[in-house]
């Protein structure tokens, strides 16, 4: 089948604009709002999510990350990254609304592993999640609260999101796993879900 590319540089924008806008509105507008992504690709979506925000209300959203690598149940299936440092806001996430912000949502089992994680950082007042893409085959009863877009895949292909601040360009592309090639990506084993920023750990 090759490659092909199912979103591009404005198109992501756009979800990421909208996505903002849908958050705001929930939480009727910014207070007690805090972002935390899982990295890579979910941090850096969740800085662009917390600077669009920023500009629409004119406050400052805080933002975080938080590795989950270690609260994963599927350490011994897959091969994974060594764990990255967490950074929470100062002001802590205890009643705070927390938006989970990822890449790709697949299994699943990325968000559980970060509610897991994120119990031990405080006790926010809810928790909600933000995926740029929702390609289905949930192992878990989990869904997103905000998506950028619907991506109904096969297991055997792969979704890959690039995004300019890790990878140089801002792309989503789909690709099956007969003709996928791993080394494509400079951070190999790093992503949250299989399938995801062309890192296979489910």
């Amino acid at each position: 089948m090759g490659t092909r590319t199912v979103l591009e540089r404005a198109e992501i924008s756009r979800a990421l604009t909208r996505i903002s806008h849908e958050i705001i509105e929930a939480n009727k507008g910014v207070d007690g709002l805090v972002l935390v992504g899982i990295p890579t690709r979910g941090s850096l979506l969740a800085r662009r999510i917390g600077d669009i925000i920023s500009r629409i209300e004119g406050h400052d959203v805080p933002v975080g990350s938080l590795d989950v690598t270690m609260y994963r149940d599927d350490l011994a299936q897959h091969p994974t990254r060594a764990p990255r440092p967490t950074e929470m806001p100062a002001a802590g996430i205890d009643g705070a609304t927390v938006v989970l912000v990822d890449d790709v949502l697949y299994s699943g089992r990325t968000v559980r592993a970060a509610l897991d994680a994120l119990n031990d950082h405080g006790r926010p007042q809810a928790v909600r999640l933000a995926a740029l893409i929702d390609r289905g085959h949930r192992e878990l009863p989990i869904r997103a609260d905000y998506i950028g877009k619907n991506l109904p895949s096969a297991k055997h292909e792969r979704i890959a999101v690039r995004l300019e601040e890790h990878d140089g360009s801002d792309e989503v592309t789909i690709t099956s796993e007969d003709r996928f090639d791993v080394h494509a990506s400079g951070d190999a084993h790093a992503s949250a879900e299989p399938g995801a920023s062309t890192e296979p750990i489910a």
